[in-house]
């Protein structure tokens, strides 16, 4: 945690921020701040953390672990790395405009999103998000979970975060994508990398194994946008 503290106090004092001010933003107390900057403090939940990453405009990994580059990355390099896919992180500075709303679901209705599209109902859905993405309404939205999308280095997807899903968008090679293997009733989000006539479904985190896709797998959805949320 001491370590986290030094990169937090660096990073808030690069931005100007005093630890009141920073207090404010994230909607805690000044001792909070604090306490996390001199290590006083042995844990801090994810939520906190995304949104001081937001405020500093910093990688939530490198504020958590030390790990990748410090700054977040722009939404041009983002759409380079992964043709096509936006990573975006929420400010407290005026954005894009708002263009509709898509239903947070869970990974399981996600699996089944193309059976139950027409028969989704406002109440079926965990949450209605705005967002900025400019998707068909046939899409939907994923909170992340686990860390097999969270990269030691470059495009990360952190668990916690919230993923825009459309499924009227084409996927090509190095796309993020939402899909589901025939043996499991959940979706899963990957990056799809095609090689030839061969498919796979590639983690982020090489911790984690390549999927080789052949018939046993359904691609439901691009991911065009990645938010996270305060």
């Amino acid at each position: 945690m001491n370590n986290l503290g030094i990169r937090l106090r660096t990073a808030r004092k690069e931005k100007g921020l005093t630890q009141p001010a920073l207090a404010k933003e994230i909607g805690v107390t000044k001792s909070a701040i604090s306490q996390w900057e001199t290590g006083t403090t042995k844990s801090m939940d994810s939520s906190k953390l995304l949104a001081l990453a937001s405020i500093l405009d910093v990688s939530p990994n490198w504020l958590s672990d030390g790990k990748g580059e410090k700054h977040t990355i722009g939404i041009a390099t983002i759409k380079d790395a992964s043709r096509g896919m936006t990573v975006m992180q929420s400010n407290v500075t005026e954005g894009p405009d708002i263009t509709g709303r898509v239903p947070l679901i869970s990974w399981v209705q996600a699996g089944s999103w193309a059976e139950i599209i027409d028969n989704h109902h406002p109440g079926d859905a965990e949450d209605w998000l705005l967002t900025t993405a400019k998707v068909s309404n046939q899409a939907f939205a994923l909170r992340v979970q686990g860390d097999s999308m969270t990269a030691p280095h470059g495009t990360s997807i952190p668990e916690g975060s919230i993923v825009i899903v459309d499924p009227n968008q084409h996927c090509n090679n190095g796309n993020i994508v939402v899909a589901r293997l025939e043996d499991s009733m959940e979706a899963t989000l990957k990056k799809l990398v095609i090689d030839g006539n061969q498919k796979f479904l590639k983690p982020l985190n090489p911790a984690y194994p390549v999927i080789p896709i052949n018939g046993n797998c359904q691609i439901i959805g691009k991911a065009v946008r990645v938010e996270f949320e305060l």
